[in-house]
């Protein structure tokens, strides 16, 4: 029985999660989680998991109110306060917070050697280095849960020998019919409409960018050990070829299903240690129900910053991923034009000083003054 520590139970991966787990009863109870401001889902959760012994919510202000309510759970609110679910006898810890917000969590549970399972994507953009000096000192265990990333590791346990090229697969989310020209009067309620997937707003609206792409990249070559040149994206109608491998005879491995972050899910809670398929083909014009096209950088030019983040580290992706994070926010809040996203990124990225082997401390700072970079940046907008 997985003792499970869940952060960020609201959103879409976590709730998701608990489906997952409710399914499978035997294997897993509910000892802690976080719901950041939708604290009406508390009485739902605690139903499904009695053995809830800690929550986490956003609003101090309401901790009075849910401790007498719940006075056997202990509540705690605010970010920094996260850590202290952690602290609970949970054994595995289910990351699905949004932003740079989760990389604190995911450090602070590879010290207490606890087994992660990770949704956040940011934690590894922003501080891979940090998360992987600790796993190759044997601090705790980690297994993703994006659908690519699963879907790589799949393939790469199954045979890893002879690998020429990581592909991951791209939606190219819900402006990919359009030309750069017909994307500088889309709106955010156009963004939100994703192909093939039902998600976040924050992760669709990075789809429709393709900066979660960018994202992606980076994950893989810290999830897999990938130099930036091993890595590719090929674009894909159906979602359906989660990602693939292909090795140096040409022979290529898959991972075919239907878009379902609970499988993906189910996989990491298991520890990748239950039934999966892959498959084997020698082309992508084998499968002729589905539509493939090639990644071009003149479509999707943010993609390139994968590169900068991955071959220069330090700090670079802090500011990649606290500039979008602001960015995308005014997008949403119509404060910005959807192009704008990018401009403001580049000119971030270009302006910063990057910091070597950074302290999660110094990654901090950085987040923090990009941030308030950011801000600037889209006053300046908005009155230009």
């Amino acid at each position: 029985m997985r003792k499970v520590i869940l952060l960020g139970a609201s959103g879409s991966i976590g709730t998701q999660t608990l489906d997952v787990m409710r399914k499978n009863p035997a294997d897993f109870t509910l000892v802690a989680f976080s719901v950041g401001s939708k604290t009406r889902k508390i009485a739902h959760i605690i139903n499904m998991y009695p053995d809830v012994k800690a929550i986490c919510i956003k609003d101090k202000n309401k901790v009075n109110y849910y401790q007498s309510k719940y006075p056997n759970i202990s509540i705690y609110s605010g970010d920094e306060e996260l850590l202290k679910l952690i602290d609970t006898d949970g054994d595995m810890v289910v990351n699905a917070l949004v932003g740079f917000v989760g990389l604190k969590p995911t450090l602070y549970a590879l010290e207490k050697n606890k087994t992660v399972c990770l949704a956040n994507k940011e934690a590894l953009v922003v501080g891979g280095e940090l998360v992987n000096d600790l796993l190759n000192k044997g601090y705790g265990k980690l297994y993703p849960i994006d659908s690519e990333h699963s879907a790589i590791k799949k393939c790469l346990m199954v045979d890893s020998s002879n690998v020429s090229k990581v592909m991951l697969t791209a939606s190219g989310g819900a402006f990919r019919k359009l030309n750069r020209d017909q994307l500088k009067d889309v709106k955010a309620e156009d963004a939100l409409k994703h192909p093939t997937w039902k998600m976040g707003n924050k992760i669709t609206i990075d789809c429709a960018t393709m900066i979660n792409k960018a994202f992606e990249v980076i994950e893989a070559h810290y999830l897999f050990g990938c130099p930036y040149n091993q890595i590719g994206i090929k674009l894909h109608d159906e979602s359906m070829i989660h990602s693939y491998v292909v090795y140096k005879d040409g022979s290529m491995r898959l991972d075919l299903s239907k878009p379902d972050m609970r499988n993906p899910i189910k996989l990491a809670l298991y520890e990748f240690n239950t039934e999966f398929k892959t498959i084997i083909a020698n082309s992508l014009d084998q499968f002729k129900d589905l539509h493939f096209h090639d990644f071009t950088f003149e479509r999707y030019p943010i993609v390139k910053l994968a590169k900068y983040v991955i071959n220069e580290k330090g700090t670079y992706g802090a500011v990649f991923n606290a500039s979008n994070e602001v960015a995308v926010n005014a997008f949403l809040k119509d404060q910005i034009p959807f192009l704008a996203i990018e401009e403001i990124v580049n000119v971030l990225m270009k302006k910063h000083q990057n910091i070597v082997h950074p302290t999660y401390e110094q990654i901090a700072e950085v987040d923090k003054n990009t941030r308030k970079k950011t801000y600037e940046l889209i006053k300046k907008w908005r009155k230009d």
